[in-house]
C-alpha cells in the first residue's frame, strides 16, 4: 500500500479538480435560485404570510434585493399598485370611486370607470422620489371620450389621451413627485365611460443588469448569506455558532462508530462461520431493526431520568455529550457492521490471504496487513462521502438532547421559510461535499497502489 508522491503531479491533479468545481458550485448557485426565487413564490410572502400589508412586502424585497429583475432588465414590478387582470374581477380595484366592475361572459370581464371627477387609484404606499415609473394599461372607451392620468392632480403622459373603441394597449412613462402622498395617482374620464382590461405598474431600474440574479451573486462573493428574518442574525455568524455543537456531537459518532465497527467486522472475517460470528451478526440485525427515537427515548428516560447517570437536556459541558454520542454510536453499529463485514469476508476468500497463512503469518499480521489495506477502497468511499454532513449534525438527537447545533437550526429555518438560513446551509454542504470527493479521489490513491491521479 502506498502512493509515490510526485508533489507536481498531486498540485497539478488537485488544481484541476479545484477548477472542475467552479462550473459545479455555480450550477449549485442557479439551482438554489431558481428554487428560492423562481419556482418557490414569493420569500416576502412565504415568511411574512399573506396577510401582510403591501408596503411590509415591498420593504421585505427591498432589504433582500426580491424587488429587482430576476436576470436583468430595465424594469420591475412594484406592489404599490397590484398588478390586475379584470377580466376575472376587480379585487380591490371594487373600492375605487366612481368604478364599477362588469362581466360581458366567462374570462371577459372589465373595470368601468364612469365620467366625472378623477377616480383614485388603490395604490398601497407612495412611489419613490425621483424614480421613473411606467404604467401599462388595456383600454377602450366611446369614440369622442378621452382620459387623463394624474398625480397629485397633475397630468401625467399625454393630456388628454384619446382611447380607442377597441382594446388597445397604452404605456405611461412618468417621474413619481418630490412629495409623493398616498392616493395620489387618480384616471379623470370625460366623454363616456373608460372599460380597463388590465392595469400594471413597474418601476425603472439605474441598471439593466442591477437583478436578483446578479445581487445573490455579489452577495456570495462577499461570502455573505444573507440575514436571518427569524433572528435578524447574519446567517454566516449563526452557522458558525452552530456549527461548533454539530460537530462536537457528529465527529465522536462518526469516528467512534468507524473505529468500533471495523474492529468488529475484521473480527466476524476471522471468526467467520462460528458462534462468535454468528452472534455479532443477529445483534447488527437487532440493532438495525430498532427505531432511532426508540434509542433516544430509550436512553433518556431509564439512563438519564431514572438511573441518572447522564444529564438530560443541555448542552453545558462534555458530560451533556455523553449520551446522545453513545447513542449514536448504537443506533448506526449494526448497518456499518454488516456492510464491513462483507467487505472483510470478500477480501478474506481471496488468494492473497490464503498465501499469507500459508507463508506462516498471524492472524493479527494477516488481519491488518493485507485483509484492511485491500478493503479500504469501498471504507473509504462509504467514510468519506459521509463526511460533509457531519458539520450539519443529527436533527433527533440536537432536538430532543438540547444541543444548538445546526440540525434544529436548519428545521427551525424551513418550517419558519427563512430563506436565507437555508440557502446557506445548502451552499456549504456542497461545497463540503466536492472538497469530500476531492479528498477521496486522494485517499485512493492513498490505499491503492494501482490508482493514478491523472
Amino acid at each position: 500500500m502506498g502512493l509515490q508522491w510526485d508533489y507536481f503531479i498531486v498540485t497539478r491533479y488537485i488544481i484541476r479538480r479545484l477548477l472542475y468545481m467552479i462550473p459545479t458550485l455555480i450550477g449549485v448557485i442557479l439551482i438554489t435560485f431558481i428554487l428560492f426565487n423562481m419556482v418557490g413564490g414569493s420569500p416576502a410572502v412565504m415568511t411574512l404570510g399573506k396577510n401582510a400589508s403591501p408596503r411590509a412586502l415591498e420593504e421585505f424585497d427591498e432589504q433582500r434585493g426580491f424587488n429587482k429583475p430576476l436576470l436583468a432588465g430595465w424594469w420591475t414590478g412594484t406592489r404599490a399598485l397590484p398588478d390586475t387582470d379584470f377580466r376575472d374581477g376587480a379585487g380591490i380595484w371594487r373600492e375605487v370611486a366612481g368604478a364599477e366592475w362588469v362581466q360581458a361572459g366567462p374570462g371577459a370581464g372589465a373595470l368601468r370607470v364612469a365620467p366625472g371627477a378623477p377616480s383614485v387609484l388603490p395604490d398601497a404606499f407612495p412611489l419613490r422620489t425621483g424614480t421613473t415609473y411606467r404604467l401599462q394599461f388595456v383600454a377602450c372607451m366611446p369614440a369622442g371620450g378621452s382620459m387623463r392620468w394624474l398625480i397629485d392632480g397633475k397630468p401625467v403622459g399625454m393630456e388628454p389621451e384619446q382611447a380607442a373603441a377597441t382594446w388597445q394597449r397604452h404605456v405611461i412613462t412618468f417621474q413619481a413627485p418630490d412629495q409623493p402622498q398616498r392616493g395620489r395617482m387618480a384616471v379623470e374620464v370625460s366623454g363616456g365611460a373608460l372599460e380597463l382590461r388590465s392595469v400594471r405598474l413597474e418601476r425603472r431600474m439605474s441598471q439593466v443588469y442591477d437583478s436578483q440574479l446578479v445581487h445573490y451573486f455579489r452577495q456570495l462573493a462577499r461570502l455573505d448569506f444573507g440575514e436571518s428574518v427569524a433572528t435578524n442574525q447574519k446567517v454566516g455568524t449563526m452557522l458558525r455558532r452552530g456549527m461548533l455543537p454539530s460537530l462536537m456531537l457528529t465527529v465522536p459518532i462518526f469516528f467512534g462508530g468507524l473505529v468500533l465497527s471495523i474492529s468488529l467486522a475484521l473480527v466476524c472475517a476471522y471468526l467467520r462461520d462460528r458462534w462468535t460470528d454468528r452472534v455479532l451478526v443477529v445483534v447488527a440485525v437487532a440493532l438495525m431493526s430498532v427505531n432511532y427515537l426508540v434509542w433516544i427515548i430509550f436512553g433518556q428516560f431509564f439512563l438519564a431520568y431514572q438511573l441518572k447517570w447522564f444529564p438530560i437536556w443541555g448542552f453545558e459541558s462534555w458530560r451533556y455529550l455523553l449520551l446522545p454520542v453513545g447513542i449514536g454510536i448504537i443506533s448506526g453499529l449494526g448497518g456499518d457492521l454488516r456492510f464491513y463485514r462483507t467487505i472483510m469476508l470478500d477480501e478474506f476468500y481471496k488468494d492473497y490471504v490464503r498465501t499469507a497463512f500459508a507463508k506462516g503469518l498471524g492472524p493479527v499480521s494477516v488481519l491488518f496487513k493485507h485483509v484492511l489495506p485491500n478493503a479500504m477502497i469501498p471504507i473509504v468511499t462509504s467514510t468519506v462521502v459521509a463526511l460533509p454532513f457531519l458539520y450539519t449534525g443529527s436533527l433527533l438527537l440536537e432536538s430532543f438532547f438540547g444541543i444548538p447545533g445546526l440540525g434544529g437550526l436548519s428545521v427551525n429555518a424551513i418550517n419558519s421559510a427563512d430563506v436565507d438560513v437555508v440557502r446557506g446551509v445548502v451552499l456549504v454542504g456542497s461545497v463540503l461535499y466536492m472538497v469530500a470527493s476531492l479528498v477521496s479521489d486522494l485517499c485512493y490513491a492513498v490505499v491503492d497502489p494501482r490508482v493514478k491521479l491523472r
